[in-house]
């Protein structure tokens, strides 16, 4: 039997009252707590390409960000539902422990390996950070002034794009990259000091009950569909036992899952959530811009290095202004978005998006980096325009308790979409990139494979190379990017497609 617990929770009445003079001081802590999980993202993917050459591995390095992003993803809805029983503030703090301890781990990582392990626990943590910073945000702002707050975050995540590559960049070419890692840890410390100084909860008497089974089913669900993404047709031919079995694993795993959801009493992810059509066709639309998005921020250093030639540094200032363009734009949607109406935003920022993937499916090394830069900007417009509005109109289609887990499976789609995006189209990458490497083998009789890729991202083991071997590597790997983004442009279609049936009359108040 489930024994009664004290649950912690905001009221509304409580919020205007009690808290309402405190919320600047706490929106900076989450503005810091959102920092810290923004700045990761933009530093990591700079570095990657020298942390790949330090430690090796090119063939896991989709893995640094699937592990990651899978176990955020897995536990986002967790955190949500246990947020809404037990109060914001616990969940969120211990999430930020997680973190920290994971970024503390990741400085220390002597294999791919490790940092791939040590990815996977900070991502244990980053699934509680972003998604119950939103929630909080909903809780302490009104419709009106979400769209506004909405506009302050999505300016952390242009500032952390600024400071992230500039700062990556000179930990990677003169301290160490581990820094990259271990710089999250003064911020996450003061965010919490914050956050257990200005935010208090009230509690309420009520009778937990954790869907433990259907996160097990989730996991159970996602990993085998992750393996077979990244490892079908290169470890693992596409006829194999090996393949068949993740698939029977994933089948079957989602079939437990929503078998689970159905019946649990206190259900991770309420499949009646997604009979509410704003919810459905915004967390599907999440589901494929995500996958958009690690297709952009995850390969293109490794184009901008690799092919291009561009130092880290440069090549995440390319990347950042993708964000710089988002946070504008998040930043003027959040202000008309009561006045322009939520569809018409939507559907805007959808063409947009299809503009901006345009650029990458057909860019060419001669273009140089302004040409990618500017799909960057792009996209970063439509992005802003499409997450701000998604959020919003998500929060305010529910009640308080509620808001929680609705905010979660938004996140989760998102994230979701990262980590089968990051999985997918890094086994494009492999599948592409392993066959023309092994023909160029048998043609030029030239050593040259995928762990020699690595060295192509390496200035000093570059130079020791021949530049015929330069040479295949690069076209190798511009070869085998241009499929990634034509996959890419292709679910770009598909999120505009799904953006029209959002429900012409969404509510407004």
């Amino acid at each position: 039997m489930i024994q009664e617990r004290e649950t912690i929770i905001i009221s509304t009445q409580e919020i205007s009252s009690s808290i309402h003079q405190k919320r600047p001081l706490i929106l900076v802590a989450l503005l810091l707590a959102i920092f810290m999980s923004a700045i990761e993202g933009t530093i990591i993917a700079t570095a990657m390409p020298s942390i790949v050459a330090d430690l090796g591995g090119f063939s896991l390095f989709s893995w640094v960000f699937s592990g990651y992003l899978l176990l955020q993803a897995i536990t986002i809805p967790i955190y949500g539902k246990l947020a809404d029983l037990f109060g914001r503030k616990p969940v969120i703090l211990i999430g930020i422990i997680l973190f920290l301890i994971g970024s503390l781990a990741c400085g220390f990582a002597e294999t791919m390996v490790q940092l791939i392990f040590f990815r996977m626990l900070q991502g244990l943590g980053a699934g509680a950070v972003q998604p119950i910073a939103m929630t909080l945000v909903g809780d302490l702002y009104s419709l009106e002034e979400r769209g506004k707050i909405q506009g302050y975050l999505a300016s952390v995540w242009g500032i952390s794009s600024v400071i992230g590559p500039a700062v990556g960049g000179l930990f990677v070419q003169f301290i160490d990259w581990a820094w990259v890692f271990w710089m999250n840890i003064p911020i996450g410390i003061l965010s919490m000091v914050f956050l257990i100084l200005f935010l208090k909860e009230t509690t309420e008497k009520k009778k937990p009950a954790i869907d433990y089974l259907g996160s097990l089913y989730l996991l159970i669900t996602v990993s085998p569909l992750m393996l077979l993404l990244i490892g079908g047709g290169t470890i693992w031919p596409w006829n194999s036992w090996p393949i068949l079995l993740m698939v029977v694993l994933t089948v079957l795993g989602l079939v437990l899952f929503l078998l689970q959801e159905t019946r649990a009493p206190e259900p991770m992810m309420p499949l009646t959530l997604w009979k509410n059509r704003i919810i459905s066709i915004s967390n599907l639309a999440g589901l494929t811009t995500g996958i958009i998005l690690i297709g952009l921020s995850t390969f293109l250093p490794t184009y901008l290095q690799g092919v291009i030639e561009l130092t880290p540094t440069a090549a995440g200032f390319v990347l950042a202004s993708m964000s710089i363009s988002w946070s504008i734009s998040a930043t003027v949607a959040g202000k008309k978005l009561i006045h322009f109406g939520f569809r018409r935003m939507i559907v805007a920022g959808g063409v947009i998006l299809l503009i901006g993937v345009s650029f990458f499916a057909v860019m060419k090394p001669e273009y140089g980096p302004y040409f990618p830069m500017s799909g960057a900007i792009i996209i970063g417009l439509a992005m802003g325009m499409l997450y701000t509005t998604f959020t919003v109109v998500i929060q305010n289609s529910v009640p308080w308790n509620q808001r929680g887990v609705a905010t979660a499976s938004h996140m989760f789609t998102r994230i979701l979409g990262n980590t089968l995006g990051a999985a997918l189209l890094g086994g494009i990458l492999n599948a592409r990139l392993g066959p023309f490497l092994a023909q160029q083998r048998a043609v030029t009789g030239l050593n040259v494979d995928l762990d020699v890729a690595n060295e192509l991202l390496d200035p000093e083991k570059k130079a020791v190379l021949s530049q015929q071997v330069v040479d295949v590597l690069k076209e190798g790997l511009s070869l085998s990017l241009h499929s990634v983004y034509m996959t890419v442009a292709a679910i770009a279609v598909i999120t505009l497609i799904l953006i029209f049936f959002f429900p012409k009359k969404a509510l407004q108040s």
